[in-house]
């Protein structure tokens, strides 16, 4: 449905240019008594979620004009798209194969929104406060897909609506999850490390800020918390501090690459008793990016990379551009 030239650029919504494509799409709606008109309409309609798929109203418009086309094969397109950044599983969608979803497409779409607010805020209104959702929340990220980059921005909205509420320790949690399925995203990167580094967990914030300029490095967080630290006084002394021995780094990495590796995958490794020679670990991150699973690739590779294995830097790279091209 995306321009996906557009979308594997875009890390946040564009609210402006999402309600002036939205705009533009009501504007041909008002004269769309010729199909010319009507076409013109769902362009801007694609055009508006493609800039902010946060915004409820450019999702009603896209479907409007969608049922106004009789298009239902479009209609379930829509709604499929729209359960994936929701982080449901559009298979769900196979049972309405015998509804009609020129009539019905309008009302879905209106309960999915209810239920799943896209505004993080109006979100948080509904779950803050309430234990059994905060619970059905946390079920729902520790199982669900959440790769794509849109899913992984909205529910990293949430989480850290969560963290101002006063939860840190869910936030850290949560965070590591959405991260170990889509490390790309640099902006919870660099809000973890903001939070370790306020509590004292040293180590840990560089770790953060570390994965952030990799994927960022136009920000330079990691060596600007480097010269903080370096800084840092204690009466007219410069406390010394150094940056975590690699084997600590390894240690997180590994962590991270668990996480973001499939549980059968796992327990095959542990049945075939492999040993993690080099030449193991090589097969295993091209067994990862095999089936897909570039995250636990991109972890296992940092691992060798940060033992200054030249490969290792090499397929680090390798496996950025992939991700990057990633919709």
């Amino acid at each position: 449905m995306a321009n996906s030239d557009i979308t594997k650029k875009l890390q946040h919504p564009r609210r402006s240019l999402g309600n002036r494509h939205r705009s533009q799409a009501e504007k041909f709606l008002k004269i769309s008594e010729e199909n010319e008109n009507l076409s013109w309409a769902e362009q801007s309609a694609k055009q508006a979620v493609l800039y902010d798929f946060t915004n409820p109203d450019n999702w009603v418009t896209l479907t409007k004009i969608k049922i106004l086309n009789k298009d239902k094969d479009g209609i379930r397109a829509v709604l499929e798209e729209l359960f994936s950044i929701l982080g449901r599983d559009p298979d769900l969608l196979d049972q309405l194969k015998n509804i009609d979803l020129t009539h019905n497409g309008m009302s879905l779409l209106h309960a999915g929104l209810k239920i799943d607010p896209l505004d993080p805020d109006k979100w948080a209104k509904d779950v803050l406060g309430n234990e059994k959702e905060i619970e059905n929340f946390i079920k729902r990220v520790e199982t669900l897909d959440l790769r794509d980059v849109r899913a992984n921005v909205l529910f990293s909205r949430r989480i850290e609506r969560l963290r101002d509420n006063g939860d840190e320790e869910l936030f850290i949690h949560l965070s590591r999850i959405l991260l170990a399925q889509r490390p790309s995203n640099h902006e919870t990167w660099n809000e973890l490390g903001k939070l370790h580094e306020r509590r004292g967990e040293y180590d840990d914030a560089w770790f953060c800020y570390d994965q952030a300029q990799t994927y960022f490095p136009i920000l330079q967080v990691r060596d600007k918390y480097k010269k903080r630290m370096e800084a840092k006084m204690d009466g007219t002394k410069i406390i010394p501090w150094k940056e975590p021995i690699i084997r600590n780094r390894v240690d997180f990495l590994k962590k991270m690459e668990v996480m973001a590796t499939p549980r059968n995958y796992m327990e095959n490794l542990k049945i075939q008793d492999i040993e993690e020679k080099e030449s193991d670990i090589y097969q295993k991150i091209i067994d990862l990016r095999t089936q897909g699973n570039l995250s636990g690739a991109f972890f296992l590779a940092r691992q060798l990379a940060a033992e200054r294995d030249e490969m290792g830097i090499k397929l680090v790279k390798e496996i950025m551009e992939e991700m990057s091209d990633e919709v």
